[in-house]
């Protein structure tokens, strides 16, 4: 399948439809610093790294919201970026953006059911696309560790500044490692007080065996009554999202 013939032609980029794309998480002060202090942690990593996979231990850690969040904090400094959602077996952000499930993505273009123009969207946001995870495929490890990825990876880093990738969790499946392979770097989410540090680092091993760089970890869910001491911040703070206030 020729990628190129496909998006391009002589015309601009092709897509499947536009969507508003909605945040969950607290547009406030404290917020919004975090996602840009980890956006611009990003930056400084390396001019190399264009393609970022953000995974979690387990579910419910925030690895979605802080996949859309950084992806739109790229945008927001007119970086060219693209949300993938590689999550093909318990979609987060399909389900909070789109009232019907009965689109085409990841799954559909990786089984060679669809070209990329019918799964590549815009959203409301200037700079920020997505390709949601389509459904639910029978083999999603297996379509992950395709050449149809790989070149698909490749193709969009020719075109996008940032491609931000949103896997499964990885204790209790593989592909968030299969998709490490052809990623530039990986960002860790730990939600306070749910995962235990040796759980925490069997996941950053699992990732390491795949090759890919660990660009570093995002504590979720730090506790608010820690965000100010004395006139700074603490630095749990700093990775502060969606926990909700404490009375």
């Amino acid at each position: 399948m020729d990628l190129n013939n496909n998006l391009f032609g002589t015309e601009e980029l092709r897509f499947a439809g536009r969507v508003n794309f909605n945040t969950t998480a607290k547009n406030d002060f404290i917020t919004n610093e975090a996602f840009k202090t980890l956006r611009a942690n990003i930056l400084f990593c390396s001019k190399n790294v264009k393609t970022i996979l953000i995974t979690s231990t387990y579910e419910n850690e925030g690895k979605s919201t802080i996949a859309t969040e950084l992806s739109k904090s790229l945008s927001d400094i007119n970086k060219k970026t693209l949300l993938i959602d590689a999550d093909m077996r318990k979609s987060v952000i399909l389900r909070r953006n789109l009232k019907t499930q009965n689109i085409m993505g990841l799954s559909e273009y990786l089984s060679g059911q669809a070209e990329l123009q019918q799964v590549l969207f815009e959203t409301q946001v200037p700079n920020f696309n997505v390709i949601f995870n389509g459904h639910y495929p029978p083999n999603p490890a297996e379509l992950l560790s395709s050449d149809s990825f790989s070149e698909l990876l490749k193709t969009l880093a020719g075109i996008y500044d940032y491609i931000v990738i949103d896997t499964p969790p990885l204790a209790p499946v593989i592909d968030a490692s299969v998709i490490a392979v052809n990623c530039d770097g990986a960002v860790l989410v730990i939600s306070n007080d749910k995962v235990r540090i040796n759980e925490a680092i069997a996941a950053k091993e699992q990732l390491q065996k795949s090759g890919c760089k660990i660009l570093g970890a995002v504590l979720n869910e730090a506790d608010p009554k820690h965000k100010y001491k004395k006139g700074y911040y603490n630095k749990k703070s700093y990775y502060y999202t969606d926990s909700p206030a404490k009375k």
